[in-house]
């Protein structure tokens, strides 16, 4: 009997702030800037990228363009993003 599979898809796993939170923390853990892009933009498609825009103040091209595999986000880019998430950027010592 062959395997059953269904597409896997992000925005299904990604509907409270709770599981949006532990998603950018493990893709902070990552150390990778794209993968925290990545996981920003996938945060902001779950969403709704129409809403993100109006809540971020940014426009739907920016969202695609800074926050996708490759993007570079400024840090006024990543900072409006995060605080439409209800979360801010913050400093802590580096585990040595």
């Amino acid at each position: 009997m062959p395997l059953k599979t269904t597409k896997f898809d992000i925005k299904d796993h990604l509907k409270t702030l709770e599981q949006q939170i532990a998603y950018l923390e493990a893709a902070l853990e990552e150390d990778d800037p794209s993968f925290i892009a990545t996981a920003i933009g996938d945060i902001a498609r779950a969403r709704g990228v129409s809403q993100f825009s109006r809540e971020t103040g940014l426009s739907r091209e920016v969202i695609y363009k800074s926050f996708r595999p490759g993007g570079n986000p400024t840090i006024e880019t990543l900072n409006k993003a995060t605080k439409a998430l209800g979360l801010k950027l913050k400093l802590v010592p580096s585990a040595a």
